[in-house]
């Protein structure tokens, strides 16, 4: 089953940072390794699904001429909202995933933290619009927990499984630790030295 929305309004409710993202170095070193192996220096339109309170948008931020992030929480949103609050190429607004996905086109699509909170069937949406709507020169990054969690509908290597087996993409990165998996795919199959014609 799908993780219902009920459950996130109620760990927001009960802290406006609750999975600790402002404070907890795990998540501060996992965000700038997630930034770090972006293969372009910058992006013309970016869309992060599933923001929370805006950390990794902060940083997203400098790499992009123009970023869409969306969280399901209205408290989530307010957050991320207020955290980038001076950068007016950043849009945060309401929206859920994955069936209120944006009707446009991106050459940088984030997926942090929230393959797993679907089943299949709702999966399958997400990565399929994830696919549909990354411009021929785009870069998709994937980034999840491995460890098992009581509320998630899979692991974090499911939802990478799944990813990999979408035709169309290449693998250009692949970080693994025993706590997170982070992979970059790209419709371009070049490496990054590749594309500055260095390889």
């Amino acid at each position: 089953m799908t993780t219902p929305i009920s459950y996130f309004e109620r760990m927001y409710a009960a802290d406006p940072d609750p999975w600790s993202f402002e404070t907890r170095w795990y998540d501060a070193r996992k965000h700038a390794l997630t930034v770090d192996a972006l293969p372009a220096r910058r992006y013309r339109s970016a869309f992060e699904p599933g923001c929370s309170t805006g950390m990794l948008t902060a940083r997203l931020a400098a790499r992009c001429d123009r970023l869409l992030a969306v969280d399901a929480v209205p408290a989530a949103v307010e957050s991320a909202a207020a955290r980038v609050a001076d950068r007016p190429h950043v849009t945060v607004r309401a929206a859920r995933m994955p069936h209120e996905w944006p009707d446009e086109t991106f050459d940088l699509i984030v997926l942090s933290e929230l393959g797993y909170y679907f089943a299949d069937a709702d999966l399958a949406t997400l990565l399929d619009r994830s696919v549909s709507t990354l411009a021929p020169d785009g870069d998709l990054v994937a980034v999840h927990w491995r460890h098992p969690v009581e509320e998630h509908a899979r692991s974090g290597d499911e939802v990478h499984a799944a990813l990999s087996a979408r035709p169309g993409l290449h693998r250009l990165t692949r970080h693994e630790e025993a706590d997170f998996v982070l992979e970059v795919f790209s419709r371009d199959g070049r490496s990054v030295a590749q594309r500055a014609g260095l390889a």
